[in-house]
């Protein structure tokens, strides 16, 4: 039972002070990231990150990234999927080059440098799409080419994070790497036919069920099933859940499973992943590290804007839209903290480093909806002249 009390504590905060937020022009997300790092240890340390607000998280993940593939407009993703590779690509290179060279400077091993590049390399497009849909900047040009290219970098560093592994030998990599990557290939191979054939049968199949809400029922099972399978294949839960909208989008029941799956998605699930930001930070070692901490978040954030608004530049987009782009490219979130999780497992980063890589994840992932809050405004204000 203290676990209903919690959830009830944190779901009236994050609503006022989301609303609170909004009021003052702060992204309401920002709102919800900030009542996780005042209730958690960070500051008042009345809630902890157990396995319930965990499972919790994990869930607002997938139904936030379900929302995103439904209200994706398809087309548009088609037709920035150039783009999108250019951007994800870039911006998977300059962290891993400039952060993993940043970490020479702190005498962490190469291994260790490598490996930080490639947590930092990821984006956790989750926060960003919030930001996205709260502006309705989700349905344009730069929206389609920011989902696009964060799926891309995320199975970019699916696949360095799965060589490193292999590499150092560890029980947690001792699947063959050509293993993991053909199960990968033949998960994309079952996104197709998904998309085609079988999430338009299992629709059909819903309207003959004598059950109420079958479509949004049938809608979670595949949401659900095909976050598990990307999992079960080393891709992020997250990537499966987008992929499961944008097959239920091509549905005729797209509008109403949109419309039922958000009061799911943000009466509950969805609050308590940004909560569950928050509830990872820790001030504890914050004087000992202090410059890398500045160092890494000031380079976290600068790698990707710069990087990504770069593959913006080389794709034809203009200077607004390049700066809508890396802004919306910076959030790192939950892959990244994924990523450091399994390469903490691994070995593949010292325990005293770890937690401030952590930290560094959840400072960026702090500050990257106030930049593209500014970006959209910037363009906002660029194209009304």
């Amino acid at each position: 039972m203290e676990f209903i009390g919690t959830l009830c504590l944190i779901l009236f905060l994050t609503l006022f002070v989301g609303h609170y937020s909004q009021r003052m022009g702060v992204p309401g997300v920002i709102g919800q990231l900030l009542v996780g790092v005042i209730l958690g240890p960070a500051i008042l340390n009345w809630i902890h990150l157990n396995t319930l607000v965990q499972t919790f998280a994990d869930l607002g993940v997938i139904i936030l990234m379900f929302i995103a593939g439904l209200e994706s407009n398809i087309a548009l993703l088609k037709k920035y999927l150039r783009p999108a590779l250019v951007v994800a690509v870039i911006g998977v290179i300059f962290p891993v080059v400039i952060m993993g060279g940043a970490g020479l400077l702190f005498h962490f091993s190469r291994l260790e440098c490598f490996f930080i590049g490639v947590v930092f390399s990821a984006t956790s497009v989750s926060i960003s799409v919030e930001v996205l849909k709260e502006f309705h900047v989700l349905d344009t040009k730069e929206g389609a080419t920011i989902l696009g290219a964060a799926v891309a970098d995320d199975i970019i560093g699916v696949i360095l994070l799965s060589i490193m592994v292999s590499m150092m030998g560890d029980s947690a990599g001792n699947e063959n790497l050509g293993l993991v990557i053909l199960k990968q290939v033949l998960y994309f191979v079952g996104v197709y036919l998904v998309i085609k054939w079988i999430a338009p049968y299992l629709m059909r199949t819903a309207d003959r069920l004598f059950m109420t809400s079958s479509r949004t029922i049938m809608s979670m099972i595949i949401c659900l099933g095909m976050a598990w399978l990307a999992e079960s294949v080393g891709l992020s839960g997250a990537v499966g859940a987008f992929f499961a909208g944008i097959a239920v989008a091509m549905t005729p029941a797209h509008e109403e499973i949109d419309q039922s799956i958000e009061p799911i998605g943000y009466a509950v699930f969805i609050p308590m992943f940004f909560i569950s930001v928050g509830l990872n930070m820790d001030f504890s070692h914050l004087l000992q590290s202090l410059g890398f901490v500045i160092l890494m978040t000031v380079l976290g954030i600068g790698t990707k804007l710069i990087g990504c608004g770069l593959g913006g530049k080389l794709s034809g987009f203009d200077l607004t839209s390049n700066y809508v782009i890396g802004a919306g490219m910076i959030s790192r979130g939950e892959m990244a903290l994924i990523t450091a999780q399994i390469g903490f497992s691994a070995h593949l980063i010292d325990p005293t480093h770890y937690s401030d890589v952590i930290l560094v994840i959840i400072l960026v992932t702090m500050i990257a909806p106030f930049i593209l809050k500014h970006a959209i405004g910037h363009q906002r204000k660029v194209l009304a002249k």
